[in-house]
């Protein structure tokens, strides 16, 4: 059974720095596209920051410069780093993983959520 489990998150000062860690697990032919979402109260979901097998990168305007994403294709794991941490920055944070296996063709998993809490 394939899943993501996140890692990371919690309580900082506007300013500073945070690292979210996702792993896939499971039996798992390939992983196209991997990023983060995240989901601030009462508000809609937004796409953070994605990433290709290959390495191509993109990120939402907010968080250019500030906001760096990373994956490691060999350990199944994709990664944000969070500097520069701002009071908007505040949000459940989903990582998701486009995976083929066994059970499905290529199909969108999502981690569990952890929240990012920046205090000002």
């Amino acid at each position: 059974q394939v899943q993501l489990v996140e890692s990371g998150g919690g309580l900082v000062q506007a300013g500073g720095s945070l690292r979210l860690s996702c792993a896939a697990s499971g039996i798992i032919f390939s992983i196209n596209d991997m990023g983060w979402y995240r989901q601030a109260p009462g508000k809609q979901r937004e796409l953070v920051a994605t990433i290709t097998r290959s390495g191509s990168i993109n990120y939402r305007d907010s968080v250019k410069g500030r906001f760096t994403i990373s994956r490691d294709n060999a350990k199944s794991t994709v990664a944000l780093q969070m500097n520069s941490l701002k009071p908007e920055d505040t949000a459940v944070y989903y990582c998701w993983a486009e995976i083929t296996s066994p059970r499905t063709s290529e199909y969108r998993y999502w981690g569990q959520g952890t929240q990012v809490t920046v205090s000002s």
